[in-house]
């Protein structure tokens, strides 16, 4: 398990991996965040950790800062019938993260892949994206190249929704 920045920072650069590193005081929410976002056109990522009722299935859902995310009309498309926000215990044991530090980097930690990936549609028309390195005192720069290589390399190809009538293959 990575279990600091700097091993995270290690991993990526041990991947050849190309990113931004931005420091800023601690973050905990999006509006907080939106406070040290830098003048760059990249999207600021709103990561969810969820689970089912049972906490048998987990799911990290990503979508934008500005949207919003029904978790009613959500877990059926995600093919389960409720959908709640996972322990913190669950965050730290397959994430490596806290509260407030919840990001895609994390999935760097869940070797055994038990958690889907679903991002919003309609954030991956994007080109950079924005994302904790696994604490919510700096932000990395990421194009959706580096992303999607980064999903590759932890074994996590995202499945994508779309508006709430509908989900995108």
């Amino acid at each position: 398990m990575i279990t600091s920045e700097q091993e995270f920072l290690s991993f990526l650069d041990a991947n050849h991996f190309v990113y931004q590193r931005i420091e800023h005081p601690a973050v905990f929410t999006c509006a907080e965040s939106a406070l040290h976002r830098p003048e760059l056109p990249a999207v600021s990522t709103k990561n969810l950790f969820l689970c089912d009722k049972k906490a048998r299935h987990f799911f990290l859902v990503v979508t934008a800062c500005e949207r919003t995310v029904d978790l009613e009309s959500l877990a059926p498309r995600l093919g389960v019938a409720h959908l709640r926000f996972a322990s913190e215990e669950n965050l730290q044991r397959l994430l490596g993260v806290t509260r407030g530090s919840v990001t895609m980097m994390g999935l760097a930690n869940d070797t055994e892949r038990k958690i889907e990936l679903w991002i919003d549609a309609e954030i991956w028309q994007g080109e950079h994206f924005l994302s904790h390195p696994l604490v919510n005192t700096a932000t990395l720069i990421l194009s959706k190249a580096e992303l999607e290589r980064f999903f590759g390399l932890t074994g996590h190809m995202p499945n994508f929704f779309s508006d709430e009538s509908r989900l995108v293959e």
